[in-house]
């Protein structure tokens, strides 16, 4: 039997095989969670005017010490109509166009005002609560750069700095599938050995969180013609992912059908717990991947495999899943032939490093259970076992 590939072989075969889609302009109220494909530069200086960091008084710093008087009060929006002479003050709120002469501002608490004029006790320094134009960004200089996703942080970046519309890749139309004649839509009635269909949601939510637009199609029983007709029209699509039928059971149908559909696979079964069951092949330009029907090895299947795809069709510069540093807070048995993906809850560590405590039910069937994980833990494969304390990495479930 061949050996099992590793996560990373498989991530690296999934990755060659992807083709940015093509980009579109978008408007930048419609562009949260888009991929920026092509740099985003600034239309204005950022900011455009020397502003006030706080609500003040404009001064020449050359004047304080003193008694200064207040010649006019500077809002927001409306810049003074003349410059600052030498042994003058303007009031300025916060945000306001600082006025030619002037080259700091003080506080409101740090005067005392009496009959419009301000004492000021201490030097203030040349330049003090004084944001200075362009200080964040120049005119043509790159706000948000080819490859990233567009975060509320960017978009408001892009929006100050005069964007109107960013270049992006275009969204990614994935299709679901659940197998199983087993299934039964949640609410109807069940019969002995059947269950309620959940990867089909959980799949749809996973989609949308990366970036697709998902058509869901219903689910199928184990019959060859069912299955054909829902692939055929599943392979329409950028992406089709199905849960269930890819082992090697009488009724495991979907990979022989996709071949006979013409979808080349790639490769079937990586060293991963749970989840090794997986598959991924292409038709043309189609990604197509075969997860396995027990709800959480189909949740961690597509977070180590069909995210980064997602992501890479809409032109991210790193599209592998994020793993981040942390503790283990109890021992773990390590599996000696496959990397395990272990639902863990985090929790902050006295010297403020993340814990991952595992739950209990680890099994691949135990959604419930694993409802409660806040992380999947990364065991590597190996003897023995981690002993609590060990330096681990961990994939956050957001």
């Amino acid at each position: 039997m061949a050996e099992l590939l590793t996560i990373e072989e498989a991530q690296r075969l999934i990755l060659e095989r992807v083709r940015p889609l093509p980009p579109e302009r978008v408007p930048l109220e419609h562009a949260a969670g888009r991929v920026v494909a092509q740099d985003a530069l600034a239309t204005v200086d950022l900011p455009p005017f020397p502003s006030s960091a706080m609500d003040g008084y404009a001064v020449r710093a050359a004047d304080t010490p003193g008694t200064l008087p207040v010649v006019f009060r500077i809002a927001a929006g409306a810049p003074a109509l003349r410059a600052l002479e030498p042994g003058e003050a303007m009031g300025i709120a916060t945000g306001g166009v600082v006025p030619g002469g002037a080259d700091a501002v003080i506080p409101f608490e740090y005067v005392v005002e009496h009959d419009n004029e301000i004492e000021i006790s201490s030097a203030v320094e040349p330049g003090a609560n004084v944001r200075p134009r362009a200080g964040d960004l120049r005119t043509g200089e790159v706000v948000v750069a080819a490859g990233t996703r567009l975060r509320p942080a960017e978009l408001g970046a892009l929006a100050a700095a005069g964007v109107a519309e960013v270049v992006c890749g275009s969204v990614p139309r994935a299709a679901v599938l659940a197998t199983g004649t087993e299934l039964r839509r949640p609410g109807e009635p069940l019969a002995p050995g059947e269950v309620y269909e959940a990867n089909g949601l959980i799949l749809a939510a996973q989609l949308t969180s990366a970036g697709a637009a998902v058509e869901r199609l219903a689910s199928v029983a184990d019959d060859e013609d069912a299955h054909r007709d829902a692939l055929r029209r599943g392979l329409e699509h950028d992406v089709l992912v199905t849960s269930g039928g890819v082992s090697v059971g009488p009724h495991d149908l979907v990979r022989r059908i996709e071949s006979e559909l013409g979808v080349d696979e790639v490769f079937w079964r990586v060293a991963v717990k749970p989840g090794k069951p997986v598959s991924f092949g292409v038709r043309g330009q189609t990604l197509v991947f075969g997860l396995p029907g027990n709800p959480v090895s189909s949740l961690v299947g597509f977070e180590l495999f069909v995210r980064p795809a997602l992501l890479a069709l809409q032109g991210h510069a790193d599209p592998l899943p994020r793993f981040e540093p942390g503790r283990l807070a109890a021992a773990w048995r390590r599996n000696p032939h496959r990397d395990e993906l272990v639902r863990a809850r985090t929790r902050a560590g006295d010297d403020g490093a993340v814990e991952l405590e595992p739950l209990a039910g680890q099994e691949s069937h135990m959604i419930a259970r694993a409802a409660g994980a806040a992380a999947l833990l990364l065991v590597p494969r190996g003897e023995g076992e981690l002993a609590a304390g060990a330096a681990v990495r961990y994939l956050r479930l957001d």
